[in-house]
């Protein structure tokens, strides 16, 4: 009662932001081309330089050394993807300053092959073994391998170093690290400096403004005495615009800020006035700000922290509060946002559409965040050598455990406790502490994703965790695990993520227990988990529902009362050849879609390539679809993929056995389609509709994978596809030499304004004449070089 009393004294309600937080546009721009603004191109071609005059058969290292915020990380990032296409295989890896030797070698193993060693991180093998793998591996490769973020000699001299064979294959190493020392330690040390007066210019301005060239002339003065203070650090420049962005038409404020960082004095100045950079955007955060950023010190350096995992924790942990008519997830998304858009997180694993599903941390970032949280008695780790970061353990809150080995913490007594995430080495089992998990009776957040269990049944004690919102369970050592019932009972349960946990079937008392909270469901990543048919049309609060198998036609009904999904991804699988069943079950499932009118992302799929048909009529169009992704479809492009139906559909992926003659056309008449991939596993030879020159108005980026006839650049007119910047298709050159479909001037490229990016796939069989390939090449390396922009990369596949 007191604090309900004080909430409504404050009118903390009141503070909370009702408007939606979308990501800056000019944000995607700074990361997208960053290797352009940030101008580290004179030190990209020195690094190249440096690797090319190496020896020509020994491996040459070359160790990028500089503070941190440099941009090293950057730079190397930058060569690799310069000039990876040279090597037979490349790996990118990151050291941190708590190195587990075990999960690097790991990673390596993974970068240099992700299907050999797909499943190498749930393998229990010690370094030497592992070592013992890359060196077999790599023994007659031309490999390129980036280890970045080195702390200390001994990870190099006593495991990285014995990894990288030296094979006189002309291999190339590039390390990175903020310690000269070890960079002369370890070979090739090439000292990275600050950016140049133009280049910070650059990067701030266009930060804020957009452009350095339309800044206005009064903040000139105060720009460069900020500048200055920055010293050329990427991230001090980030972060201070950043901060500034929100100040754009306030120079008072622009001069606030300035004179906060001080003024510079003193021996390392530079790097102080970072961190007051870092601080002073810290404290320009609104409360509620300032926690969700504190609260990602829980994740460990260099983590790539999922979005929506991220802030489905935040909403568990009641950081997000309500407001207006917007869901608790989309207030979260606006915080995320924020933050991006300050520049205080960075965004990992961009979608298409220019969207993070990640985000990570800066390293000196982390640093700032760890120690305010200490500050705050906010956060507890405990690393893998046992040291943590608080010393009363009945003060510990929010406890995480990052890469630790033992369970001397679980006999600490935390009454407090209401927030747990293990990140264990694979294949630790945390079996023996189950026990304890029962005795935490506060705990909202209960995350164990990073480790395994011997069996999921022995998690049936967290059923009397009555407080918990978020549940993540562990994976199981047995092949087919099971849901333990007694996770019915968490009546407050607002996300249950079984994704990792082997859980095929959530028994229906799960369901009817969880009920009406239950906001976020996710099922099991490779096949899908099934639902019960009691109880699913309860679940009148799911937003998310992922990795769900329909397996009825009464299942696929009932989704049709879930009312506030946003995202739905379901995998149908019948136990049935019947095609009259497949047909009712489909048919009941479109039924259900024409219902859900919030969705945003839908994502359907069969299992073991049945084909299905989702043709049909919505009761009401999906005014909110942004993102669909159909595979493995029978003949018909769903009748429901009209510009009526889906008036915002940004991103569509659909794969059809047979396209029909007007597929293309009404494809073209998406009015905000940016992204398409369209496959057709066999075009049947026939006349192609023509698509008028106001086809694909928004279109970036497409790919027409089409076996038979093709979808190539020259069939679409004048006018078409203006804003189209990276088109793949393919090309089989013996319709050209048949003179069937198309012809060789259908390969025409000059009539796309916008292109950057031409992939061209040239399918072909071993009995094709070399000359009709030569041609089809010419024709495409012709149309390139003639092109303004000048794109083109060709596949050939045989």
């Amino acid at each position: 009662m007191e604090l309900a009393n004080r909430r409504d004294r404050y009118k903390v309600d009141d503070i909370a932001p009702t408007k939606k937080t979308h990501v800056d546009p000019r944000l995607e721009a700074l990361y997208t081309k960053i290797t352009e603004l940030v101008g580290i191109g004179e030190a990209k071609e020195e690094v190249i330089t440096r690797l090319a005059n190496g020896d020509q058969q020994e491996t040459t290292v070359v160790s990028i050394a500089g503070f941190g915020g440099l941009g090293k990380t950057t730079l190397a990032r930058a060569v690799h993807d310069e000039i990876n296409k040279e090597f037979d295989c490349t790996a990118f890896v990151s050291v941190s300053r708590n190195p587990n030797m075990e999960k690097l070698l790991k990673d390596i193993l993974y970068g240099l092959d992700k299907e050999k060693f797909e499943d190498i991180h749930s393998k229990m093998l010690d370094e030497r073994i592992l070592i013992d793998k890359a060196i077999e591996f790599l023994k007659n490769k031309r490999y390129l391998i980036i280890i970045d973020d080195i702390w200390d000699e001994e990870s190099w001299d006593k495991v990285i170093r014995h990894a990288l064979i030296e094979n006189n294959m002309r291999s190339r190493i590039i390390t990175t690290t903020r310690i000269i020392d070890v960079a002369e330690h370890v070979g090739g040390c090439y000292r990275l400096k600050p950016l140049s007066e133009e280049s910070s210019e650059m990067l701030f301005y266009g930060r804020i403004f957009g452009s350095k060239d339309i800044f206005p002339r009064q903040f000139s003065e105060v720009s460069k005495k900020i500048l200055k203070k920055c010293g050329g650090i990427p991230l001090a420049i980030i972060t201070a615009s950043g901060l500034l962005a929100n100040k754009s038409e306030n120079i008072k404020e622009w001069f606030k800020v300035c004179d906060s960082i001080g003024s510079g004095l003193g021996g390392n100045h530079v790097m102080d006035n970072m961190r007051k950079i870092l601080l002073l955007s810290y404290y320009d955060l609104p409360f509620h700000l300032k926690t969700c950023l504190l609260y990602l010190s829980i994740f460990p350096e260099d983590y790539a922290i999922n979005k929506t995992q991220l802030i489905w924790r935040w909403v568990a942990e009641g950081f997000v509060q309500q407001a207006g008519d917007q869901s608790l997830f989309e207030i979260g998304e606006s915080y995320f946002n924020e933050l991006l858009n300050r520049s205080l997180i960075q965004p990992a694993y961009m979608d298409m559409d220019g969207t993070p599903r990640a985000c990570r941390l800066h390293d000196t970032v982390l640093d700032l965040v760890i120690s305010l949280s200490i500050k705050e008695h906010f956060i507890t780790t405990i690393l893998g050598d046992g040291k943590h970061s608080l010393e009363s353990k009945h003060q510990v809150r929010w406890l995480s455990l990052l890469n630790n080995n033992n369970t001397a913490w679980s006999v600490m007594k935390m009454p407090k406790l209401r927030s747990l995430t293990i990140f264990k080495p694979a294949g630790v089992a945390i079996d023996p502490i189950t026990p304890t998990l029962s005795c935490y009776h506060l705990l909202r957040v209960l995350d164990l994703q990073g480790c395994n269990v011997e069996d999921l049944a022995s998690l049936g004690l967290v059923g009397s965790l009555t407080h918990l919102r978020y549940l993540g369970l562990p994976s199981s050592s047995k092949r087919s695990a099971k849901l333990p019932i007694e996770i019915g009972k968490l009546r407050f349960l607002q996300t249950l993520d079984l994704s990792k946990a082997g859980v095929k079937e959530v028994p229906s008392s799960v369901i009817t227990g969880l009920g009406r909270q239950l906001m976020c469901l996710r099922g099991l990543n490779d096949s899908g988990t099934d639902l019960p048919l009691d109880g699913l049309e309860n679940l009148t609060s799911l937003e998310v529902l992922e990795l769900a198998t329909v397996t009825s036609k009464c299942i696929a009904k009932k989704l049709g009362h879930l009312t506030q999904l946003r995202v739905l991804h379901v995998i149908v699988r019948l136990y049935t050849p019947d095609d009259d069943e497949w047909s009712a079950c489909t048919n009941a499932l479109v039924e259900s879609l024409g219902k859900l009118t919030r969705i945003e992302s839908l994502q359907i799929q069969p299992l073991r390539f049945h084909p299905i048909d989702l043709d049909g009529s919505m009761a009401e169009p999906l005014e909110n679809l942004s993102r669909l992704v159909c595979f493995d479809l029978t003949t018909l492009l769903p009748a429901w993929i009209q510009a009526a139906s889906l008036p915002i559909l940004s991103y569509l992926a659909i794969d059809v056995l047979h396209e029909q003659r007007d597929d293309i056309k009404v494809l073209g008449t998406l009015p905000c389609l940016r992204h398409l991939v369209f496959r057709v596993s066999l075009a049947p030879e026939m006349e192609r509709c023509v698509v008028g020159p106001d086809a694909f108005p928004c279109l970036v980026s497409c790919e027409f994978l089409v076996r038979g006839g093709g979808v190539v650049p020259g069939l679409f007119p004048r006018g078409a596809m203006p804003r189209l910047q990276n088109f793949t298709f393919r090309v089989e050159p013996e319709h050209f030499r048949s003179g069937g479909g198309s012809t060789v001037d259908d390969l025409v490229l000059g009539h796309l304004p916008s292109l950057r990016s031409v992939t061209g796939i040239l399918s072909f069989t071993h009995d094709l004449e070399d000359d009709t390939i030569k041609s089809v090449r010419e024709k495409l390396e012709l149309e390139a070089a003639a092109h303004p922009n000048h794109p083109l990369r060709i596949l050939f596949n045989r």
